[in-house]
C-alpha cells in the first residue's frame, strides 16, 4: 500500500508541478499543443508498443475492445438523459462531456506504473473501443441533436480514427501479438525509451491545462454529470472485477478503467457545436481531480 500511495503522491505532485510553471510563467495554455503532440504521436504510441511485445494476445482478449465501446458509448446515453428536459444544446453538451474515457493522456500512466504490461495491453485494446465514440461518434451524434456543426459520416469517422497513430499502433500491434511475431531488438529497445516519458509528460501536461471556473449553475452542472458517472462506474467497476471473462490482471485492469476521467476531446467538440465550452473545461477539470483519488483508491482496492 505504502508504494501504491507513494506513487501516486510522485503523479500528484508532477501534475502540481506543471500547474505551478504555468502560474509562474514558465508555460501556458499556448504550449498544450506541443506537449499534446510529444503524448500522442511520440511517447504513448512507443509505450504501446513495448507493453503489446511482452504480452501473449489471444483472441479472447479482442473482446476487450467491445467493452471499451459499450462502456463510452453508455455514458453517451447516460449524458444525453441527464438532460433530457433541457434543450436540445443542453442534451448534446451532456452526451459529449459524460462520454468517453481519458485512457492515454491520464489513465495510461497509471497503468503503466501499477499494473504491467498485461495491463497496458488490455488498456490499449479497451481504448480501442473507446476511441470509436470519443475520435468522432459522440461527436457526430451531438451534431445531429444540436443542430449545429459539420456532420461527420461513418466514412469520415473511421478515416479519422486511422488518422491516429495511437490506434493505428493498437490495430497494428494486436496483429503481431496474435501472430507472435517479434519486432526487432532494437525496436524494442527506442520503443521502451521513449515511452518512459509518457508518464511524465502526460501528467506534466494535465497540470498546465488544468483550470477551474464556476458559476453555481455550472458547479450544478458538473455535479450531476460527474456524481452521476461515478456511481455508474463504480457499478461497472464490480460487475467487471467480479463476473469478466478474463484473468485476475485483466478484470482488475476493467475494474480500475472504470475511474478514468472523461475524455479531454469534449471540450474541442463542444466548441464545434457552440457549446459552452467554459462548462466542458469545468467538467474535464473536475473529472480529473476526481480520477487521481477514484483511480488511486481503485488501485489499492482491487
Amino acid at each position: 500500500m505504502s508504494t501504491v500511495l507513494m506513487r501516486a503522491a510522485c503523479f500528484i505532485m508532477i501534475i502540481a508541478l506543471g500547474y505551478g510553471l504555468k502560474a509562474w510563467g514558465i508555460f501556458s495554455m499556448e504550449d498544450l499543443p506541443v506537449f499534446s503532440k510529444l503524448v500522442i504521436k511520440i511517447t504513448l504510441p512507443a509505450a504501446i508498443v513495448f507493453n503489446f511485445s511482452k504480452i501473449s494476445m489471444t483472441v479472447s482478449m479482442l473482446s476487450i475492445v467491445a467493452i471499451g465501446l459499450f462502456c463510452s458509448g453508455l455514458f453517451v446515453a447516460v449524458g444525453y438523459g441527464l438532460f433530457l428536459k433541457g434543450t436540445r444544446a443542453e442534451k448534446a453538451f451532456g452526451l459529449i462531456n459524460a462520454s468517453g474515457y481519458n485512457i492515454g493522456c491520464f489513465t495510461m500512466p497509471f497503468v503503466q506504473s501499477f499494473l504491467g504490461a498485461a495491463g497496458v495491453a488490455a488498456t490499449s485494446l479497451f481504448d480501442a473501443g473507446n476511441a470509436m465514440v470519443c475520435t468522432g461518434g459522440s461527436y457526430a451524434i451531438a451534431v445531429s441533436v444540436s443542430g449545429k456543426g459539420t456532420v461527420k459520416g461513418p466514412k469520415q469517422i473511421v478515416k479519422q480514427l486511422f488518422m491516429s497513430i495511437p490506434f493505428d499502433c493498437y490495430v497494428v500491434m494486436t496483429i503481431l501479438a496474435l501472430l507472435e511475431i517479434q519486432l526487432p531488438a532494437l525496436c524494442l529497445q527506442l520503443a521502451e525509451t521513449m515511452g518512459n516519458a509518457n508518464s511524465f509528460l502526460s501528467l506534466l501536461m494535465i497540470g498546465i491545462g488544468l483550470e477551474i471556473h464556476m458559476s453555481k449553475e455550472q458547479a450544478a452542472a458538473v455535479c450531476k454529470i460527474i456524481g452521476t458517472r461515478f456511481f455508474i462506474s463504480l457499478a461497472l467497476a464490480l460487475f467487471f472485477y467480479r463476473f469478466a471473462p478474463f484473468g485476475d490482471e485483466i478484470r482488475r485492469t476493467l475494474a480500475i478503467l472504470m475511474f478514468a476521467p472523461v475524455s479531454s476531446l469534449g471540450v474541442p467538440y463542444t466548441s464545434m457545436i457552440d457549446g459552452d465550452v467554459n462548462l466542458a473545461s469545468d467538467v474535464n477539470s473536475i473529472s480529473i481531480l476526481v480520477g487521481i483519488v477514484s483511480l488511486t483508491v481503485a488501485i489499492l482496492v482491487f
